[in-house]
């Protein structure tokens, strides 16, 4: 089979072994795999987790049809239309653990939008309502809202029974934008005063939850915006790693800071996840109301250039390979 695989001279479209699934695993054959910064690290010759180095196989996720099933499989048969995290997604083929795999809705769903979305449920249905204890009428805050986690966020956040969903963008057109994805106020993190913003629209209060994709430099500004007895859930890093911490204000407003990660989740973690966001979510997705706009595809054999245009970071919503 053909695959996007990390070379030391970078991503390269090559041959590669056509994989096997093992018990409770299906194999895919994969109609469309979609981006997301991750598989930057990974192309790039840096481990995201147990995945990394020379030889890897990118992607996260993608979408196609069973091609097999593994022992022990349950509820999956050769021709099920599916979406699934998966790691190796960049591929003509690829495993994953069928309990991170759902069906596609027949509701004329293509392979190249169920692509988008696996990724993005588990990992915004876990911050918002499993690390994020989101209760209905809450406020939530997305930092990093016009990535395509982040548009998913908001959508999951409305659904969910939040009273008022708040997003931030440094990018002008971008942030003009989120209204249609359940913003109720797109925020600049370029203005100093953007707390004092959050603030105002909830009564003085601050915002109950923040999921934050950004961390560096705006942690501070995002406990000067949380509710006394709110929560902060660090999903990502796209701001840096490290950043200035006021500790006195983190115990003054008596804040949860919650750090979350796959990386380190097992497996069955990862498939409770799933499964507690397909019962939530999966009513709203069959019905078309949960969804992510496809910025660019790209062939398969393009994967090299689908990921210099992630890097460039000049797209809104999701980079899709079409296999």
């Amino acid at each position: 089979m053909k695959a996007a695989i990390v070379t030391e001279t970078g991503v390269q479209y090559k041959d590669a072994a056509k994989p096997a699934p093992k018990a409770g695993e299906i194999l895919i054959k994969v109609r469309a795999a979609s981006l997301n910064r991750a598989d930057l690290t990974v192309a790039s010759g840096h481990r995201h987790g147990p995945v990394g180095g020379p030889g890897t196989i990118v992607g996260l996720e993608c979408a196609g049809e069973v091609e097999a099933v593994g022992a022990e499989v349950e509820g999956f048969k050769p021709g099920d239309r599916v979406m699934s995290s998966a790691a190796g997604g960049f591929a003509e083929y690829a495993v994953a653990d069928a309990g991170r795999a759902h069906k596609i809705p027949a509701n004329n769903m293509t392979y190249e939008q169920a692509a988008c979305m696996p990724v993005a449920v588990q990992t915004m249905h876990n911050a918002l309502v499993g690390a994020g204890r989101l209760k209905k009428g809450d406020s939530v805050l997305i930092q990093g809202a016009s990535s395509g986690v982040g548009l998913l966020g908001m959508q999951i956040a409305k659904h969910m029974g939040a009273s008022m969903v708040m997003g931030t963008s440094t990018h002008d057109g971008r942030r003009t934008r989120l209204k249609e994805f359940g913003c109720d106020l797109a925020l600049d993190t370029r203005d100093p005063k953007w707390p004092d913003k959050v603030k105002e629209v909830t009564g003085g209060k601050g915002v109950d939850l923040i999921v934050d994709q950004v961390s560096g430099g705006v942690m501070n500004q995002n406990m000067e915006a949380a509710a006394i007895l709110g929560r902060i859930v660090n999903v990502g890093r796209l701001g840096g790693m490290k950043g200035e911490f006021n500790f006195d204000l983190h115990a003054l407003k008596r804040i949860d800071y919650i750090g979350v990660t796959f990386r380190t989740r097992s497996p069955e973690e990862v498939r409770a996840i799933v499964a507690a966001a397909r019962a939530d979510l999966w009513p709203a997705i069959e019905a078309g109301k949960l969804s992510l706009p496809i910025d660019r595809t790209f062939p398969l054999s393009q994967a090299a250039e689908a990921l210099a245009h992630m890097k460039a970071n000049a797209h809104f919503g999701k980079i899709v390979l079409v296999v």
